[in-house]
This record gives structure tokens, sequence and C-alpha cells, in this order.
């Protein structure tokens, strides 16, 4: 069981990013999937998640209207695309999977990616 995130990058404030959380060894057709980060001087921070039926969950306001959360079972993938992004979003992103859905125990979790936004 192993998750594998990337897309992470150096962007422009403004710019868009779409990290991708890839599960091998397992499908995520039934598991609900999140995006999190860490950031230095920030706890640990739920951004957003998608269940297994596609329903998305917001974790922080900061995230609607810019974020959006997607996932492609065709590809065993879930996607999280980042839009009008801003220095304060800066951080270590990682994806974590589990079948309690959004706000149960997401406890597969893959190493980070990192996100810099910065002129």
């Amino acid at each position: 069981v192993q998750l594998q995130a990337s897309g992470g990058g150096l962007v422009q404030p403004g710019g868009s990013l779409r990290l991708s959380c890839a599960a091998s060894g397992f499908s995520l057709d039934d598991y609900a999937v999140g995006w999190f980060l860490e950031a230095p001087g920030k706890d640990r921070e739920g951004v957003l998640c998608v269940d297994s039926s596609g329903t998305p969950t917001y974790f922080v306001a900061s995230a609607k209207g810019r974020f959006t959360i997607s996932r492609d079972n065709a590809k065993n993938t879930v996607f999280l695309q980042m839009n009008s992004l801003k220095p304060e979003d800066t951080a270590v992103y990682y994806c974590a999977a589990g079948t309690d859905g959004c706000y149960g125990t997401l406890n597969s979790r893959s190493q980070g990616t990192l996100v810099t936004v910065s002129s």
C-alpha cells in the first residue's frame, strides 16, 4: 500500500499547480483521500478531501473558490488543483487515504511535495 504525491514546485502568486496523489498496491475506489499541508510555524492542516463517491469536503475556508479536488479511479489517482495561489499557501503538501470517509482516519500517507509560492 503506497501513496505518492507529486506536482509541487515554485510558482508565482496568482499561479496554479496541480498536485497528484497516485496509489499503488491497492485501489483507491473505496477510499476517501485528503490533502494536508505542513508549514514552518504552523500546525498540520487539512485542506481538502474527496470521499469515495467523489463528494468534496473543505477543511479550510481559504481553499474554497481556489482549490478543487477530483479523482480518476481509472488512473488510481486523486488530484488537487490549486489556483490563485498565495504566498501563504507555501507548504509541504501530502495526501492520505482511509476507508472511513473524510472525517475518519486517513492513515495511509504519502511523502510530501513542496509548494513554494513566491515572486
